[in-house]
């Protein structure tokens, strides 16, 4: 068990120290996004397993919010440790059949306790949620990919059958239209909000597989203004000139519309809107 425990703190040593020097060495190839951090004195806090967890800013009006978690995949570690703390409604969105299986599991033991560890992977075993201070209603699922469009898409599956998170740009396929994929609803962040009766939104976390970018441009034209904005830019995953482009163009909007980036964890990226 101490072996294992030693193998996973270095693990979690190595794993910035990698993806930095990739960052570096994409930014030297005119491939990866100058996206500066903003000097603050913000009290950021980090929750959730070192695969599925965010930082953000821990802010009182979090406590009994609704916040929107979009892409559960199967790791809900943040979505579950974040309702218990702060006694928040987590409306999870994400039509992927597994996320969707993976989601009624959790149902299934509110209220109880963890029974197993979590695991070092992107798959955790229902069993290793806390769920003793979760109460029935407390977790939502919108079975719909958020979108700028209420439509139906084609999302495209992994490459390797063994991950969980499909996409509707096909990042991972350069960007093709041909591979392998179901059909899903999509919904748009003004509906979205509107049907789940929020009227004022704390958090909003992206970690949609590159519709990210779409999804900030139509929320910013729409003039709406979660309080944070967590969002993982899935497409530095596979940089290229037009991911940059993309990526460029979602973290620019969110600075016009008075975003201030205040962390930067590998692809996770942590925004808090500041009124002027």
């Amino acid at each position: 068990m101490r072996k294992v425990k030693m193998l996973e703190q270095l693990k979690d040593f190595i794993r910035p120290v990698y993806h930095n020097f990739r960052w570096m060495a994409q930014r030297l190839r005119g491939i990866s996004p100058d996206l500066p951090v903003f000097a603050h004195s913000l009290a950021l806090t980090r929750i959730g397993t070192g695969y599925g967890g965010w930082s953000f800013v821990d802010d009182a009006p979090l406590r009994n919010s609704t916040i929107v978690s979009c892409g559960l995949g199967e790791d809900a570690s943040f979505d579950i440790e974040f309702a218990s703390r702060y006694g928040a409604r987590v409306l999870v969105v994400d039509p992927t059949p597994r996320a969707i299986l993976h989601f009624k599991g959790i149902e299934s033991r509110i209220g109880k306790k963890q029974a197993r560890p979590y695991t070092s992977s992107g798959a955790q075993p229902v069993e290793a949620y806390d769920l003793s201070n979760i109460s029935q209603g407390q977790l939502l699922l919108c079975e719909k990919a958020l979108w700028n469009q209420n439509t139906r898409l084609q999302f495209f599956a992994p490459t390797d059958p063994s991950h969980v998170s499909h996409s509707i740009l096909n990042f991972q396929n350069n960007y093709s239209t041909k591979t392998a994929h179901i059909e899903v609803e999509a919904i748009t962040i003004d509906r979205l909000l509107a049907d789940f009766n929020i009227e004022s939104l704390q958090l909003l976390k992206l970690d949609i597989e590159g519709a990210e970018v779409e999804v900030i441009i139509d929320m910013i034209s729409k003039g709406i203004y979660p309080s944070q904005v967590l969002v993982e830019y899935d497409e530095l995953s596979a940089p290229s000139k037009k991911s940059r482009q993309r990526i460029e163009s979602a973290h620019y909007a969110l600075i016009k519309g008075g975003y201030r980036l205040v962390n930067r964890e590998h692809t996770n990226f942590t925004y808090i809107h500041q009124c002027e």
